[in-house]
């Protein structure tokens, strides 16, 4: 007998549809782990989020790129959130818990805008590879500061700091090998970023690089900008780091996604969080 689910597709971190970064969402109940992998190629955006019922937390929630299971994903959440809040699953200034091969997450809705924990990774400078990498993303040493070193969180994801937006712009990776060197480093997604943005209350912007995750670059990365802020306190960007701070990231402008990523750390309890909204684009049924 044929299965038959409801699904749909979400644009995160942003307020209009066909900005930020798109997301399938659905209940994943009755499903197996080589149907949602199925859907999720299916949909062939950058996840697809699959809710479950739980007994640890409100809901299961699991994240699917078109080639793997992901450990954690941001944008996908926050849609994940919206879909919950838009169908009447969780109510507006209300929290959520979800189980997930990450842990626990905590998340909130406020006021109509999404808010999700992300984990608080390890930071460490990372020195191999530097030119091949730079070499693959089509930068040169005169792109980056030197004193600038890169780093790399707990979660593989590897930070480059490069000093002006047009060169942000006018990066052309080649993928092919880019992705040589992640599989070869275990390095799960480039993140290279700037302080120069398009608006001025914005603190950053970035693009990120994954073709690890069959994404070669993602429209807007909550898993990415979350950490960017310990990555900013770290080298320094950040000069207050014992008060809460509240930022808000760039991501998709240069790829035609304009998406916009609050990010708010707590270093007094070493909690991390990022929010955005998210606009419905897409309901509909699959069957197979």
């Amino acid at each position: 007998m044929a299965k038959r689910i409801s699904i749909c597709q979400i644009d995160a971190f942003t307020d209009n549809p066909f900005g930020g970064n798109p997301a399938g969402v659905t209940f994943g109940d009755g499903l197996t782990k080589e149907e949602m992998q199925l859907i999720a190629r299916e949909m062939n955006v950058a996840e697809t989020a699959f809710l479950f019922k739980s007994e640890e937390a409100d809901f299961n929630l699991r994240w699917f790129t078109p080639a793997t299971e992901a450990e954690l994903c941001g944008h996908a959440t926050i849609a994940s959130l919206h879909f919950l809040f838009e169908n009447r699953y969780i109510k507006d200034n209300s929290g959520i818990t979800f189980d997930t091969l990450s842990g626990i997450l905590k998340c909130r809705i406020e006021d109509g805008r999404c808010f999700m924990q992300i984990p608080v990774y390890k930071a460490e400078e990372y020195n191999d590879n530097k030119e091949d990498i730079l070499a693959t993303l089509g930068l040169s040493e005169d792109d980056i500061d030197k004193s600038v070193p890169f780093i790399i969180m707990g979660n593989r994801y590897l930070y480059i700091y490069v000093k002006k937006l047009s060169t942000l712009k006018g990066i052309k990776p080649n993928f092919k090998d880019l992705l040589n060197i992640q599989k070869q480093n275990n390095i799960g997604g480039n993140i290279v970023f700037t302080r120069e943005t398009y608006d001025k209350e914005s603190f950053a912007h970035s693009r990120f690089f994954t073709p690890f995750y069959g994404i070669d670059e993602d429209p807007v990365t909550g898993s990415a900008n979350g950490p960017l802020m310990l990555v900013l306190r770290i080298l320094g960007f950040i000069k207050n780091n014992n008060e809460d701070i509240s930022l808000t990231f760039e991501q998709g402008d240069i790829i035609g996604r304009r998406g916009r990523v609050g990010v708010k750390y707590s270093p007094s309890i070493n909690e991390l969080y990022i929010s955005g909204n998210a606009v419905t684009v897409l309901k509909g049924e699959m069957t197979f």
